[in-house]
């Protein structure tokens, strides 16, 4: 990735955070990234952007609650739930 492409996707995401009121530092595009590519390779890909969303519904119902938000441990709970659909 260059860093314009890096330099345009911080602008977006920080005038995406401004635009909803969220704080852009809680913003991890490489996790994100990560999380949703094992989504969409291992699950299925329309799934993708629906597992995004459903982390950041876990963000915001932690941090509402004023607990700790470890995304690493939401993002492999999530992965883990495509395993356990193979198995059934």
């Amino acid at each position: 990735m260059t860093e314009a492409t890096r330099a345009r996707w911080a602008d977006w995401i920080e005038a995406a955070c401004a635009a909803v009121g969220v704080d852009p530092e809680g913003v991890d595009v490489v996790s994100i990234h990560a999380m949703t590519k094992t989504i969409a390779h291992d699950f299925e890909r329309p799934m993708a952007p629906v597992g995004s969303f459903i982390l950041g519904v876990a963000v915001g119902h932690l941090e509402a609650q004023g607990r700790p938000v470890d995304m690493e441990s939401l993002r492999q709970a999530i992965e883990e739930t495509i395993t356990q659909q193979g198995q059934e």
